[in-house]
């Protein structure tokens, strides 16, 4: 009799990843995992390793080696364009809206690279907010309505596997809670997240498993189910 449950695919593999800036050796070696419809996060200190782990997949850093495999294909050698042609999402701390555009404006601006994105219907109806300050230009927007756009902006492209660096970064508690919602509706619709977060106690309940980084090192992997026994660990390690 088989079991019931069956794991879901592997849908992102690094393997012994370094990354370089120039002259800089920033990352020595990442190892990790994730499965297709998982959260992870990647946790550490400024200056660890997170967001640069996230650049090394898009393919933004000066150089990187080792082996990145995204769905059974291998991208450590390709341009950023094609890797995000794959179905894969960057969402970057500083947001990148577009000043002079409307918020509908800079929704609609990235290209569809894949089938399977939402509608602009169905955006707004995630993101309340936007459909209110759809014609809005992107300097009227709050901080949290910027970030909402970042993410609808990726969510629109058909982009499968989700990149997100510090999303809740000095942004209000109610804004915080509304991005946590919509990312467990994300892991249900079987969206793939990698989520870089200075704020453990948004993170931590929608991972599957924690990575934690110091000095561009994997130190520690994890699991939700081992995150009690391991809290006064994680946040001497953190600072929090």
């Amino acid at each position: 009799m088989t079991s019931a449950f069956q794991p879901q695919p592997e849908f992102l593999r690094l393997t012994d990843v370094h990354a370089f800036y120039g002259e800089s050796h920033v990352l020595h070696g990442i190892d990790l995992t994730v499965h297709k419809g998982e959260c992870v996060t990647l946790l550490g200190r400024n200056g660890s390793g997170r967001s640069t782990s996230l650049k090394s997949i898009m393919g933004l850093v000066g150089r990187r080696t080792g082996s990145i495999m995204l769905n059974g294909n291998q991208i450590i050698d390709e341009a950023t364009h094609r890797i995000a042609r794959r179905g894969v999402g960057y969402c970057p701390e500083e947001r990148a809206i577009l000043a002079s555009l409307s918020t509908e404006e800079n929704l609609t601006l990235a290209p569809v690279v894949a089938s399977g994105g939402m509608s602009v219907d169905e955006i707004y109806d995630m993101f309340p907010n936007l459909k209110e300050r759809r014609n809005s230009p992107g300097t009227k927007l709050s901080g949290g309505e910027q970030q909402m756009l970042a993410m609808a902006r990726i969510l629109r492209t058909g982009a499968k596997l989700l990149l997100l660096d510090e999303i809740t970064e000095g942004l209000a508690p109610v804004i915080v809670k509304r991005l946590g919602e919509v990312i467990t509706v994300l892991k249900q619709r079987g969206y793939t997240i990698v989520l870089v977060e200075q704020n453990f106690r948004f993170a931590a309940p929608l991972a599957d498993r924690h990575y934690v980084l110091e000095h561009g090192e994997l130190v520690a992997t994890i699991p939700r189910e081992e995150l009690p026994e391991k809290m006064d660990w994680l946040q001497q390690t953190l600072g929090v």
